[in-house]
C-alpha cells in the first residue's frame, strides 16, 4: 500500500476522486507536532474519507518526524460509530458524499447497523489524586515532562497512583511515578 502526503483538504479530496474505487487503500502521511510543518487536520481526512465510502483505522510510526494514517474502502457490515455518522449527517447537509459513499451509508440505514450504538461510553476524567499533584508541585521537571505527554499517557499515572486503596501505596507510587517523569520515562505496563 502506497504511502501519500498531501498539503490541502482539496488535494486529498481529488485523490478520493480519483482513486476511491480503484485502490485497497492507502497511508496518509502527518507530520509530528515538533516539526512544525502543517497538515490537512485529521477531522477534514476523516470527513472527507467518509464522502467516498473509506474510513481510517490503524496509525504507523514512519519516523521520528512523520506518522501515517491508514485509510481503506469501508467494509460493508462495518461498525458506524456516532462520531463517524455526525461526520456523514454534516457531510450529507453540505452536499459532499458521493455516490458511494452514499451506498454505503444507505446498505447500513437499512440492515439497521446505523441505528446500533458503537463507541465507548463516556466516562469522566479521572481525578488527579492528590498525592501525585503534591509530588508534582514540588518537582518541576517531572511536571513538565507530565504536561508534556499526550493525555493517554497522563492519565495512565493518574489512575495508577489514584486506584491505589491505601495512602501509603499512594505515596509509594506517587514517588515512583516523579522518578519516572524525572527521568523522561512514561509510565509503561503496570
Amino acid at each position: 500500500m502506497n504511502e501519500l502526503r498531501v498539503n490541502t483538504r482539496k488535494q486529498w479530496r481529488e485523490w478520493l476522486v480519483d482513486n476511491h474505487a480503484r485502490k485497497k487503500g492507502v497511508w496518509l502521511v502527518f507530520h509530528k507536532k515538533h516539526t512544525g510543518i502543517e497538515d490537512v487536520p485529521y477531522e477534514e481526512t476523516v470527513e472527507e474519507a467518509l464522502c467516498f465510502g473509506w474510513i481510517d483505522s490503524i496509525i504507523k510510526r514512519l519516523d521520528d518526524d512523520r506518522y501515517a494514517r491508514k485509510y481503506t474502502p469501508r467494509n460493508s457490515g462495518s461498525n458506524w460509530s456516532k462520531l463517524n455518522k455526525d461526520r456523514v449527517e454534516k457531510m450529507l447537509k453540505a452536499g459532499l458524499v458521493t455516490d458511494d459513499g452514499l451506498r454505503l451509508i444507505n446498505e447500513a440505514k437499512a440492515s439497521g447497523e446505523w441505528e446500533q450504538q458503537r463507541g465507548r461510553p463516556q466516562l469522566p476524567p479521572p481525578v488527579m489524586p492528590e498525592e501525585l499533584r503534591d509530588a508534582l508541585a514540588e518537582n518541576p521537571h517531572a511536571k513538565e515532562y507530565f504536561l508534556a505527554l499526550a493525555p493517554s499517557y497522563r492519565k495512565d499515572y493518574v489512575l495508577w497512583v489514584g486506584m491505589a486503596k491505601r495512602a501509603e501505596t499512594r505515596q509509594r507510587r506517587a514517588r515512583e511515578a516523579i522518578g519516572k517523569l524525572s527521568r523522561g520515562e512514561r509510565l509503561g505496563l503496570k
